[in-house]
């Protein structure tokens, strides 16, 4: 089961504090808007996202149909295929993508020790 790039999205209390205190240990700006309270960073090929008022607790996060690089992949498994075979596997969602939708969709699993797993499709 492939599940894209991962990253870990973190849950701040001040992004801009968060950031400069990663840019400390080598991490620089990939993407994101701070006007928006949100920022990925990269060092190398590791990638955390910054996150300030949009969801509790940190999250493991997958992106089916990306690179490292947040590149579009051509061939990668879809986000509700995931989901399908997660779901045969009895595996238990918060959150769920749509089966009847294509495109851009996400679920939301969380393991046995209360991490919550997102899988976030952009493609």
């Amino acid at each position: 089961m492939q599940l894209g790039a991962f990253s870990i999205s973190l849950a701040v209390k001040d992004v801009a504090a968060s950031a400069a205190f990663h840019e400390k240990l080598g991490f620089s700006h990939h993407g994101g808007d701070i006007t928006q309270n949100w920022l990925i960073l990269k060092n190398g090929e590791t990638v955390i996202g910054l996150f300030q008022g949009m969801f509790e607790g940190n999250l493991l996060t997958f992106n089916p149909g990306w690179n490292q690089g947040a590149e579009a992949l051509e061939e990668f498994t879809d986000v509700r295929e995931l989901q399908r075979q997660l779901k045969a596997k009895g595996v238990e969602f918060t959150a769920e993508a749509d089966e009847e939708s294509t495109g851009p969709a996400s679920f939301m699993v969380v393991d046995p020790d209360g991490n919550t797993v997102l899988v976030d499709q952009h493609v």
